[in-house]
């Protein structure tokens, strides 16, 4: 009876554990997802007026609300904004527990300077698309897919499509690639992206000053218990690594939040083309906020050279 009651308490003190680093990992905190202050955390101060302009301007713009169904079942959220019939089409999506209005509002300007239109992905439990957990890419990439049938089903077989992400975003666009896309696909932008979600989970626990080795088994066991997702299932470094679709990699030198060496190890197994542009002296997201020129004619300059519109 004493060993039953001892295997019992250690399973319910693992599963207590694996459930606490589960909220605290997958959780969506939408408080945190928008507000007064959408400019980056560490952004320079004299480039919060710049941001401020973009956002604003951003926010000006008009759209339309578009909605499909997620693979699982969720209602999911996204912006169209139109530039020209028969344009080339960039689909955007943002980072964790953050904003398409902050994330893109320099990459879609890009964007819509080039005649692009483009579809803003509320990635699923941020903004007006439903779900309460986020999965670091193992689902999203699965809602990826889903907006891109979306936009062939609405555009046209011959639309030339451009993934473009963010932090998470750009993680996911990646990791979409191993579902196997289509031809439309002609290219992918991913800035400061992530080389794993075990990597980047291990790195923010040490960043709170926990150790990586212990935590993380509860947290992937919080993931497959409650979440329902193995969080080794892709990754960026993974999806990569098999690519046909031409990849351009950006990443701030002096990004503390996902290291720069991820965009290396991306970059060094990529079996596609590929470039990586590196800004110095630029923290997480904010690349094109630190050097635009650099940032705008290195995008250009890939998109141009993969598409034929």
């Amino acid at each position: 009876m004493r060993w039953i009651l001892l295997i019992a308490a250690l399973f319910l003190t693992v599963a207590a554990i694996s459930y606490y680093t589960y909220r605290i990992a997958f959780m969506a905190r939408r408080d945190r997802q928008s507000g007064s202050d959408d400019f980056p955390l560490r952004c320079p101060e004299e480039k919060i007026d710049t941001i401020k302009g973009l956002i604003n301007q951003f926010r000006e713009i008009p759209y339309e609300d578009v909605y499909i169904k997620s693979y699982d079942g969720l209602v999911l959220h996204a912006k169209y904004y139109h530039v020209s019939d028969s344009a080339p089409l960039q689909i955007q999506f943002h980072g964790y527990n953050g904003n398409s209005i902050r994330d893109f509002c320099g990459g879609n300007k890009i964007g819509r300077d080039a005649g692009h239109n483009s579809l803003v992905i509320d990635q699923r439990a941020h903004g007006l698309s439903e779900g309460k957990i986020i999965t670091f890419g193992i689902k999203e990439r699965r809602d990826c897919l889903s907006w891109i049938e979306y936009s062939i089903n609405r555009f046209g077989e011959d639309i030339e499509i451009i993934l473009a992400g963010v932090s998470m975003g750009a993680s996911t666009v990646i990791m979409s690639v191993d579902l196997g896309l289509p031809k439309n696909i002609k290219c992918i932008i991913a800035d400061c992206g992530y080389s794993s979600p075990k990597d980047i989970l291990k790195k923010v626990a040490k960043d709170r000053q926990l150790v990586p080795c212990l935590v993380y088994p509860f947290i992937w066991l919080g993931a497959l218990i409650f979440g329902k997702f193995v969080l080794t299932e892709s990754s960026a470094v993974m999806s990569a690594a098999k690519s046909e679709i031409p990849i351009l990699i950006i990443h701030g030198e002096a990004d503390d939040f996902v290291p720069c060496h991820m965009a290396h190890e991306i970059y060094d197994v990529c079996t596609a083309e590929k470039e990586l542009l590196l800004i110095p002296g630029a923290g997480h997201g904010l690349s094109y906020i630190v050097d635009e020129a650099s940032y705008r004619t290195k995008v250009n300059e890939f998109i141009n050279k993969n598409i034929k519109k």
